[in-house]
Formats: C-alpha cells, sequence, structure tokens
C-alpha cells in the first residue's frame, strides 16, 4: 500500500476550469477525494457547485472566469492564490459543440455560418487551452516542484467524426498545442511543469446528447453506429475519467509530458472487424 502514496495528491491545490459541467465536475470530485484542494472555475453556477461538493466533505471554494477574456481569467487566479496561496493543478475542461456549427439534413457544410465555427475553435482551443495556460501556467512555472496541466482533446482528433468539422479541427488543435507546450514549457521555463492531455470517447453530456438520442430518448443511427464500433460496448462515465487524471496530476506520472491519452472503450484500437 505504500507506493499508492505516490498517487496522492495531499497539500496540492487543483483549478478545474469547467468544473460545473458533467465531466469536470466528476474528475473535480475524483481529485478532491485522492487529496487536493478544489478551486471549480465556471461562468455560472459555480458557488452552487462549490457548496455541494463543500458538503460532501471537500476542500472546494468556487470562483467566477470567462475563458475566452484573459483578464478575467487573471482576476480569477489572482482569487485562488490569495485563497490557497499556490496552484499545483490545471485542469481545463471547458469546450463544447454548437448545433449551429453541425452539419445536417437542414445544414449543410456550405451553409455552416462563420460565426458558429469561430465560436467552437474559440472556445475549444482558446478557452479551453491556450488563454488558461498563459495565465496559470506563468504562475505554475514559479513552483520549485513544477505541477501538472492537463488539457481535454477528444478520440476525433485522431480521426475525425462526421457532421462536427469545427470541432474536431479544434480538438486536434488542442492535442497538438499540448504537446507544443510541454516542450516549451521543461525547455524554457521549469522541466517540472508537466503538460499532457486526455482524448476522451463517447461521453454522453448536455452538447452531444441531441446526437445520440433522440427525443424519445432512443439511439439515433450515430448513436447506434457508436456503441457498435466500440468493443466496450457502453458510453463513457464522467467517472472513468477520474483515474488517469489522478496519475497525471500525481507524482506518479512525474516523467510523462506531452502526451495525448485516450480513454474511449476501445473506439480508436476497433477496425470494425
Amino acid at each position: 500500500m505504500a507506493n499508492l502514496k505516490i498517487f496522492s495528491l495531499k497539500g496540492k491545490t487543483a483549478v478545474v476550469i469547467g468544473g460545473t459541467g458533467i465531466l469536470g465536475s466528476a474528475i473535480a470530485v475524483g481529485l478532491a477525494g485522492a487529496g487536493a484542494k478544489i478551486a471549480i472555475c465556471g461562468r455560472s453556477s459555480y458557488k452552487e457547485k462549490a457548496e455541494s461538493l463543500a458538503g460532501r466533505g471537500l476542500d472546494v471554494k468556487g470562483y467566477y472566469i470567462d475563458v475566452m477574456d484573459k483578464d478575467k481569467i487573471g482576476y480569477c487566479k489572482d482569487s485562488i492564490i490569495a485563497d490557497f496561496k499556490r496552484i499545483d493543478i490545471l485542469l481545463n475542461a471547458a469546450g463544447g459543440n454548437l448545433k449551429e456549427a453541425t452539419t445536417s439534413k437542414e445544414l449543410s457544410f456550405f451553409d455552416l455560418p462563420l460565426d458558429a465555427m469561430e465560436k467552437v475553435i474559440a472556445l475549444n482551443l482558446f478557452g479551453g487551452a491556450i488563454l488558461p495556460a498563459q495565465v496559470f501556467g506563468r504562475e505554475m512555472a514559479k513552483n520549485s516542484s513544477g505541477g501538472s496541466i492537463i488539457n481535454i482533446s477528444s478520440m476525433n482528433a485522431f480521426r475525425p467524426l462526421t457532421r462536427i468539422p469545427g470541432y474536431s479541427a479544434a480538438k486536434a488543435a488542442v492535442s497538438n498545442f499540448t504537446q507544443w507546450l510541454a516542450v516549451h514549457f521543461a525547455q524554457e521555463y521549469n522541466k517540472n511543469l508537466r503538460v499532457n492531455v486526455i482524448a476522451p470517447g463517447f461521453f454522453l453530456t448536455s452538447q452531444n446528447h441531441y446526437l445520440l438520442f433522440d427525443k424519445d430518448e432512443n439511439l439515433t443511427e450515430r448513436g447506434r453506429s457508436i456503441i457498435a464500433h466500440t468493443p466496450m460496448a457502453e458510453f463513457g462515465k464522467p467517472e472513468d475519467l477520474v483515474g488517469v487524471c489522478i496519475w497525471l496530476a500525481s507524482e506518479a506520472s512525474r516523467f510523462v509530458t506531452g502526451i495525448v491519452i485516450p480513454i474511449d472503450g476501445g473506439f480508436g484500437a476497433y477496425s470494425g472487424v
């Protein structure tokens, strides 16, 4: 059991951006369970989410953030430092897709509006990775013991999925940027400041529910196809992301930086035959 201490996050502070969402919230609970103090950051419901988790005996506080406004990200960072004194872990869980940026029978690729595509790419790439890394990364680089930044990409960064061109392009960019940043931080600022990215497969969220289930809550053709091409034959549960994130946030992954980790039930390994 002594070896399990390398997975402990006791004494560390974790910032979870997008911590009010389904995936971010589950990971926040998991990091807290491993001993971390948690700063839940979101545009809405962040106080309520923090209070509900604190009511379960977790050390959690809530903070407002707008990931598309660098000044507001800085204010959030300053507030967290004032309360927790340091930041050891940054989880970037902000992101999502828009129906207006998704092709359908009613909306062809040729008619996808530029503003919708721009919003999706900006949210997932700039808001979901680059801007928080600039603001929080500057602070984390000061830690002699370094820290861990965990971004969230997607399996469609490996093989683009149909209908969601903007989201697929953005997530591919997140994976590439993560690898670039891992090298940059290690060579230029702090070799102990690690940057990695997880690539979830198909997890049910409020953003993709309409693509996977119809109005009667039956699987759509897309949903059936996903299950058929997932060897474990189910959608992922938010809790399935926790173990990998604890590993990446802890000393257990001390020599790991710049990697993309699929969490997909075997979807990426299955050829269909």
